[in-house]
């Protein structure tokens, strides 16, 4: 019995057909820069730009740029830097969707280094908001790179209460770019009087857009609105993400004038270098079974490990630390510098396996990660693309795991639909699924499943000391205090339910007698 079958039985009601699995053939003759398709719309693009020397010519790029380019490792441009660094160099208003690990960030880096050109100690001149401060930390240290002798100057908040009682717009006036996250930025914002202006702010980047203007909770659209008022009516704005939604989209053509939207390959899929495997466990159990047994097959790290929630992320911690692996977990319940240590431990190797939430699913760029496990289901197909998004970057190969139980099953499909346009053989009974209703998966994606603690069953115990034993007097006198202590027992026992008894019989006697007085009185009466 294969995982079919036991989905099939699982899964009641539904009809499904025997998988067959389809994959899309690639022309392995065409360069990886052909086959993508770069999709544009927009008045006057520009043209595409395929080597960084044209990109010289035609703009008139800085040779110290150029040279740090090639020393951060970029030789030729990737499909969304052809496309989009033309359009910014021009000034124009963009928003790019590319995969994950495309070369996005140098994409707008570069435009804006270009523009500011050195320092004037005029203050932040550009602004780039990023959803976490491990990302808006990885933006710096490339940023920092490509400014080196240029004179630009990089910023980003570490500690915010030392920020409020030192930073100040005259300390502020020596740096050029800031890095910042929103909820930070909007704090330092709206201090008396803040710590922070931005009236001389040129390029306003929105990095990860789809997570920034998303509503609720784990959005920061209320925070984007204050950040985009402070920076006043003369900036420029670029919006980059891997995944493409309808509201950035929507929004950005009705507040962007002059807008480009450039889209690299297909809408919302991931690169065709990670191999992508669904597996069925049947179980909250089955899934750290499945989780051993991939440790028992071997393990090539580094390897990040996905769970919906940081209180499920300590409790596989918890389980795997006893297995022998170098493993550490990163979630939003451990210090800035606990996550820093944790993040630079895995970069350097110290750290073979790293368990974390969607915290690090955004940007974070490890290179050379070989494995991603998505120990619990993603909630949503962006998700998922952002999350596999890790392993498989610049061109290197990858590979994602993925646990599904029968509690997953409305998502699947998407997830499947994924898997499909990106090249991967998936079951035809996954894609013949009932789709989900709008509504109805907008609720599934903000509400997490309720799912069983990770631990090993049995309950772990201590064996106890088989050397040890009682010495045979000892026993017997244990052996007679428990004979005695039963008999106690069982003499308490009955005397209690004789005492039930007879309190139960004279209860009846005194109600017989009450009656026949009663009898007697109305006899009596009768007669008079």
């Amino acid at each position: 019995m294969d995982s079919f079958d036991i989905f099939k039985k699982l899964s009641v009601g539904a009809k499904f057909k025997k998988p067959e699995k389809t994959a899309i053939n690639l022309e392995d003759d065409k360069s990886s820069a052909k086959q993508i398709k770069i999709k544009t719309v927009g008045d006057r693009v520009p043209e595409a730009l395929t080597t960084f020397d044209m990109m010289k010519e035609a703009y008139s790029l800085s040779p110290v740029l150029m040279e740090n380019l090639k020393n951060s490792g970029y030789t030729v441009p990737t499909p969304i830097q052809t496309q989009a660094i033309p359009v910014m160099l021009q000034k124009r208003q963009i928003f790019a969707c590319a995969p994950t690990g495309s070369g996005k960030t140098a994409a707008f880096l570069v435009p804006i280094i270009h523009h500011l050109n050195k320092p004037l100690n005029k203050g932040f001149r550009a602004l780039i908001v990023s959803p976490t401060r491990e990302l808006a930390k990885q933006t710096l240290r490339e940023c920092t790179r490509l400014c080196e002798g240029i004179g630009l100057r990089a910023h980003t908040f570490t500690k915010i209460n030392k920020d409020k009682e030192k930073f100040n717009p005259k300390l502020a006036q020596k740096f050029d770019i800031l890095i910042a996250t929103p909820n930070r930025l909007v704090f330092l914002l709206q201090q008396e009087p803040p710590a922070v202006e931005l009236n001389n702010i040129e390029w306003l980047i929105i990095d990860e857009s789809d997570k920034l203007f998303e509503t609720g909770v784990r959005g920061f659209r209320d925070q984007l609105a204050i950040i985009y008022k402070a920076c006043g009516p003369n900036a420029k704005r670029a919006m980059f993400s891997a995944t493409y939604t309808v509201e950035v989209a929507k929004w950005s053509k009705k507040n962007l004038d002059g807008l480009i939207a450039v889209t690299v390959g297909n809408r919302n899929t991931t690169t065709t270098t990670v191999e992508q495997d669904l597996v069925f466990v049947g179980n909250e159990e089955g899934k750290l079974i499945a989780m051993r047994d991939l440790v028992k097959k071997g393990l090539s790290p580094p390897v990040l490990i996905f769970l919906q929630s940081k209180e499920r992320a300590k409790e596989l911690f918890s389980e795997l630390i006893y297995d022998g692996i170098n493993v550490d977990a990163i979630h939003s319940d451990r210090t800035q510098q606990q996550r820093d240590n944790t993040v630079k431990a895995f970069r350097e190797g110290k750290i073979w396996v790293l368990i974390c939430t969607e915290l690090m699913g955004r940007g974070i760029d490890f290179k050379g990660v070989n494995l991603v496990i998505n120990y619990d289901f993603p909630s949503s197909a962006i998700s998922y693309i952002h999350r596999i998004g890790r392993t498989g970057r610049a061109g290197r190969s990858g590979k994602a795991v993925t646990f599904f139980t029968n509690d997953d099953k409305p998502m699947l499909r998407s997830i499947a639909t994924v898997m499909r346009d990106s090249g991967c053989p998936v079951p035809d009974y996954m894609l013949e699924m009932k789709r989900l209703h709008k509504n109805t998966r907008r609720k599934l994606e903000k509400q997490s499943i309720d799912r069983n603690e990770i631990r090993a069953k049995p309950h772990r115990y201590h064996k106890p000391n088989a050397d040890v034993k009682d010495p045979p007097s000892s026993k017997s006198k244990k052996e007679s205090n428990d004979k005695s202590k039963k008999v106690k027992v069982k003499k308490n026992l009955v005397s209690i339910i004789h005492v039930d008894q007879t309190s139960k019989v004279d209860k009846k006697r005194k109600l017989n007698v009450s009656k026949e007085r009663k009898v007697v009185k109305k006899t009596k009466k009768s007669s008079v």
